[in-house]
Protein backbone atom coordinates (compact mmCIF):
# COMPACT_ATOMS: atom_id res chain seq x y z
CA UNK A 1 0.00 0.00 0.00
CA UNK A 2 1.17 3.47 -0.76
CA UNK A 3 1.07 6.53 1.07
CA UNK A 4 -1.31 7.81 -0.87
CA UNK A 5 -3.57 5.49 -0.59
CA UNK A 6 -6.70 5.86 2.10
CA UNK A 7 -7.63 3.27 4.62
CA UNK A 8 -11.07 3.14 5.97
CA UNK A 9 -9.49 2.01 9.71
CA UNK A 10 -9.50 3.83 12.76
CA UNK A 11 -6.76 4.79 15.38
CA UNK A 12 -4.44 2.39 15.92
CA UNK A 13 -4.83 2.87 19.58
CA UNK A 14 -8.10 3.16 20.87
CA UNK A 15 -8.23 6.12 23.85
CA UNK A 16 -10.46 5.32 26.61
CA UNK A 17 -13.21 7.32 28.76
CA UNK A 18 -11.93 6.59 32.43
CA UNK A 19 -10.77 9.01 34.66
CA UNK A 20 -7.85 10.77 34.27
CA UNK A 21 -4.51 10.59 36.33
CA UNK A 22 -3.19 13.84 37.86
CA UNK A 23 -0.03 14.70 37.46
CA UNK A 24 3.13 14.54 34.96
CA UNK A 25 4.91 10.69 34.51
CA UNK A 26 8.67 10.87 35.48
CA UNK A 27 9.64 9.80 32.30
CA UNK A 28 8.14 12.41 30.98
CA UNK A 29 9.86 15.55 32.97
CA UNK A 30 13.08 13.34 32.63
CA UNK A 31 12.85 13.95 28.73
CA UNK A 32 12.92 17.78 29.32
CA UNK A 33 16.35 17.48 31.07
CA UNK A 34 19.80 17.50 29.38
CA UNK A 35 22.11 14.78 31.17
CA UNK A 36 24.67 14.94 33.26
CA UNK A 37 22.72 17.38 35.80
CA UNK A 38 23.36 18.94 39.52
CA UNK A 39 20.23 17.96 41.85
CA UNK A 40 19.77 21.88 42.33
CA UNK A 41 19.32 22.58 38.42
CA UNK A 42 16.71 20.07 38.45
CA UNK A 43 14.58 21.28 41.84
CA UNK A 44 14.86 25.12 39.75
CA UNK A 45 13.84 24.02 36.45
CA UNK A 46 11.53 21.55 37.13
CA UNK A 47 10.44 21.71 40.69
CA UNK A 48 7.27 23.16 40.58
CA UNK A 49 6.07 20.02 38.07
CA UNK A 50 3.63 17.86 39.82
CA UNK A 51 4.83 14.32 39.40
CA UNK A 52 2.28 11.05 39.76
CA UNK A 53 2.60 9.50 42.60
CA UNK A 54 0.79 6.40 44.78
CA UNK A 55 0.08 8.82 47.41
CA UNK A 56 -1.26 11.57 44.65
CA UNK A 57 0.24 14.38 42.66
CA UNK A 58 3.13 15.65 44.40
CA UNK A 59 5.71 18.31 43.37
CA UNK A 60 9.07 17.33 42.11
CA UNK A 61 11.15 19.85 44.73
CA UNK A 62 9.30 17.68 47.38
CA UNK A 63 10.50 14.29 45.77
CA UNK A 64 13.77 15.78 45.54
CA UNK A 65 14.01 16.98 49.66
CA UNK A 66 14.51 13.29 49.97
CA UNK A 67 16.97 12.48 47.13
CA UNK A 68 20.47 12.32 48.51
CA UNK A 69 22.07 12.82 45.30
CA UNK A 70 24.27 15.80 44.49
CA UNK A 71 24.69 15.38 40.13
CA UNK A 72 22.85 12.54 37.91
CA UNK A 73 25.01 11.88 35.16
CA UNK A 74 22.08 9.81 33.47
CA UNK A 75 18.78 9.89 33.23
CA UNK A 76 18.44 6.30 34.30
CA UNK A 77 20.27 7.68 37.80
CA UNK A 78 17.56 10.32 38.18
CA UNK A 79 14.55 8.04 37.75
CA UNK A 80 15.78 5.14 40.12
CA UNK A 81 16.75 7.74 42.87
CA UNK A 82 12.74 9.53 42.30
CA UNK A 83 11.19 6.23 42.11
CA UNK A 84 12.92 5.16 45.50
CA UNK A 85 10.96 8.09 47.31
CA UNK A 86 7.88 7.55 45.28
CA UNK A 87 7.54 4.00 46.25
CA UNK A 88 5.61 1.28 44.27
CA UNK A 89 1.53 0.66 43.59
CA UNK A 90 -1.35 1.70 41.57
CA UNK A 91 -1.80 6.24 40.98
CA UNK A 92 -5.34 7.30 42.11
CA UNK A 93 -7.25 8.70 39.25
CA UNK A 94 -9.75 11.37 39.71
Amino acid sequence: MSDDEETDEGPAVELGDGDSVAGAPLARVSSRLMWGIEHSTIVEREGDTEIRTPDGPQPLADLMDDVDVPYFEHRREFESAVREVLGDGPVPTE
